[in-house]
């Protein structure tokens, strides 16, 4: 089901090829990771965002049926509560949850992972101005591997403000996929419990900066991390984690999950 389909939101420019090229594979494989540009239109973005706009005070004083969020801890005395994360935002916005649906999306998750996909979560990570706060180094199997059998997920992480150095874009230790699941540490955190020690010299690593719409795809073991937003610039974002069906532990999957093929 492709976003061209849906009645709302429009859909991404149609005249670009979906899915990714051989190169663009070969670059996955080898890195770890893929950017993306122009995954989505910035028309439907600027309609996202209108959805998004103004979630800190919502969420706070009225919280989503379905949704789970977590909050920036220690913010100066006076402050507003600002979100750190919201997990299961294809609830909290129609068009997060018609993108989780669309062949703009779902024709790159089937060539990373296989024919049979469902929606693993989806999360907004929205490292509010001057209030985001750094994401310590880590692999999404480092929090995975408790529920799912293989490392076979994977991340797409779609920008929905300019993403640069000065609000905490997102860093990949390139090629770090290719050593295996390394051994997380216990921080002391509501959003982020599970990491690697070290702040954002510890790795040799390739900031990325991101344009809205563009969209950033990663396996579940390569190392990433971000600073905090120092800036007077928001850096939200959504990402859009995918398994194939019959990878968890336990438990039966949900049906409404279930994004491509069979479950």
């Amino acid at each position: 089901m492709s976003l061209a389909s849906q009645p709302r939101p429009q859909a991404a420019d149609t005249t670009q090829a979906l899915g990714l090229s051989v190169s663009e594979l070969a670059d996955f494989q080898r890195q770890g990771y893929l950017l993306k540009r122009g995954l989505y239109s910035r028309q439907l973005i600027d309609q996202l965002r209108i959805e998004v706009d103004n979630l800190h005070a919502r969420e706070h004083a009225q919280p989503t049926p379905g949704a789970w969020t977590s909050w920036e801890q220690n913010l100066p005395e006076g402050r507003a509560p600002k979100i750190r994360q919201l997990m299961n935002s294809e609830v909290v916005s129609p068009i997060i949850d018609a993108m989780s649906r669309s062949e703009e999306m779902l024709s790159i998750m089937r060539q990373l992972i296989g024919p049979d996909l469902y929606l693993y979560h989806s999360k907004l990570m929205m490292k509010a101005a001057h209030d985001g706060t750094f994401t310590p180094w880590h692999q999404d199997f480092g929090y995975w591997h408790f529920d799912l059998s293989e490392p076979t997920q994977i991340n797409c992480m779609l920008a929905i403000d300019p993403a640069d150095d000065g609000n905490g874009a997102v860093r990949m230790v390139s090629g770090s996929h290719l050593d295996g699941l390394v051994t997380h540490q216990h921080f002391q955190s509501d959003s982020f419990s599970l990491g690697l020690a070290g702040d954002l010299s510890a790795y040799p690593s390739v900031l990325i900066d991101m344009e809205p719409g563009d969209g950033l795809f990663f396996g579940p073991l390569i190392i990433h991390g971000s600073g905090p937003n120092t800036s007077d610039r928001d850096r939200r974002a959504n990402t859009f984690a995918f398994d194939k069906s019959g990878n968890r532990k336990a438990g039966v999957l949900d049906p409404k999950q279930h994004r491509s093929g069979s479950l």
